[in-house]
């Protein structure tokens, strides 16, 4: 069986696709098809970045562009695990189609700011890239041109579905979202490279080269440790510096604000934001009531807005941490803002204050190191990065600021997160 999978990763894949990043990338005639179906075309019309490209004119790259990186990495990987001597015998041709069709689909799902709502009722977009995989005509291509399995394909990208013991499912599970998956190992190069910043850059030959096969997924072997922590600290700096940029978060909470806003207020359904690209999703929420539509419009000019206080965020801080609630937060925001308008009548538009939270992120770093005695953590293998080392890193990061218009930190430069105790 192993040798049928590298006959057909090596001969099945002639279609040539240009990309910026990663020059040629091969698809087979089948994942081709995929790439010009409308549920799929609709990914070049939406921005991998949102707003970041106010920041960074380049970064308009698209989640297709990524979609197809993925897919290119995983094709890699797969060579590297099938030319291993310990390959897992339990791998087999379907398997490997229907998840290579993962890597090119994983993002197909995705909506507009997805990434930024995660604290609202919204379907995961993982959940809506399996719905569409099997319910529509891309199944029929997955099953009868390429020879996969749809509904094996929208398991591996989809979590929740159960996996009923199928070792090949989970294999195929962790490659695809882990330490070293193919999607973080494309989204730090790309992002980094449309960016113009030197960050997230990988020496991806080199990351790839010493992945090895385990039971259940991939490891490392010891010379590869670097591959993590050049990982990790890529990372951190991509999210300092892009990701979680000032003007990034300004236009990101002045948006989520509005989609907040109009959830609660009934303006539209969870379902009218997906399925959608970013011109629809601006061109719906300028259509919403001006309180919302002002805050949608505003978010391209995060310059015309300043940061008036910034703390960190604590867990052991209960105001923080009930800040997590939306509701709560909204009601937070309000009293803040008839704070100031006590003060000064008449200056800051209604809804116009926002505090800004980022989600709490993670730096994975459960990737089994391999040498000679067997696998053992990363944490605890020979590197600088400590388990409260990478704590620190989402600490450095993750800040709490509110947010107002400059006219308005003009006259209030600075207030207390709590100013009524």
């Amino acid at each position: 069986m192993r040798e049928e999978i590298i006959r057909h990763l090596s001969e099945d894949y002639t279609v040539p696709v240009r990309d910026p990043l990663w020059k040629h990338i091969y698809l087979s005639p089948g994942l081709r098809k995929i790439m010009y179906q409308s549920e799929f075309q609709k990914l070049g019309r939406i921005r991998q970045l949102g707003p970041a490209s106010l920041v960074y004119p380049g970064a308009t790259h698209t989640r297709l562009n990524h979609s197809l990186g993925v897919f290119y990495l995983s094709r890699r990987i797969l060579k590297t695990i099938l030319f291993s001597k310990h390959c897992p015998d339990h791998l087999t041709l379907v398997g490997a189609k229907s998840f290579l069709c993962a890597s090119l689909l994983h993002d197909i799902g995705h909506f507009p700011h997805a990434h930024s709502f995660m604290e609202m009722p919204l379907a995961d977009h993982e959940i809506l890239s399996g719905q569409i995989i099997t319910d529509s005509g891309i199944a029929d291509i997955i099953r009868d041109e390429i020879g996969g399995d749809p509904e094996l394909t929208a398991a591996i990208i989809d979590d929740s579905i159960s996996d009923d013991g199928n070792r090949e499912l989970t294999f195929f599970r962790n490659i695809l979202s882990g330490v070293l998956d193919p999607d973080k190992l494309d989204y730090l190069n790309r992002d980094a490279y449309f960016c113009g910043v030197p960050y997230g850059m990988q020496d991806i030959d080199f990351v790839i080269s010493q992945i090895r096969p385990t039971e259940n997924g991939i490891g490392l072997t010891t010379k590869g440790v670097t591959a993590v922590e050049n990982i990790l600290f890529s990372k951190y700096l991509m999210y300092k510096t892009v990701y979680w940029h000032p003007d990034v978060r300004i236009s990101t909470a002045l948006v989520k604000k509005a989609v907040y806003l109009g959830m609660r207020d009934r303006y539209f359904k969870a379902d009218e934001l997906y399925g959608m690209d970013d011109d629809e999703f601006y061109k719906r929420m300028t259509a919403a009531p001006e309180e919302l539509a002002s805050l949608v419009r505003e978010a391209e000019r995060p310059r015309k807005y300043s940061i008036i206080c910034q703390v960190p965020f604590d867990e052991a801080n209960s105001l923080h941490r009930s800040l997590m609630d939306l509701d709560f937060r909204n009601g937070h925001e309000t009293r803040l803002a008839a704070f100031i308008e006590d003060r000064h009548p008449g200056l800051l538009a209604e809804n116009h204050l926002v505090i800004d939270i980022p989600s709490k992120i993670s730096f994975e770093v459960d990737v089994p190191i391999l040498d000679k005695k067997g696998e053992k953590p990363f944490i605890g293998s020979p590197t600088v990065f400590s388990g409260p080392v990478v704590q620190g890193f989402t600490e450095t990061l993750r800040h709490i600021r509110v947010i107002v218009p400059s006219t308005v930190a003009a006259k209030v430069p600075e207030i207390e997160l709590d100013p009524f105790v």
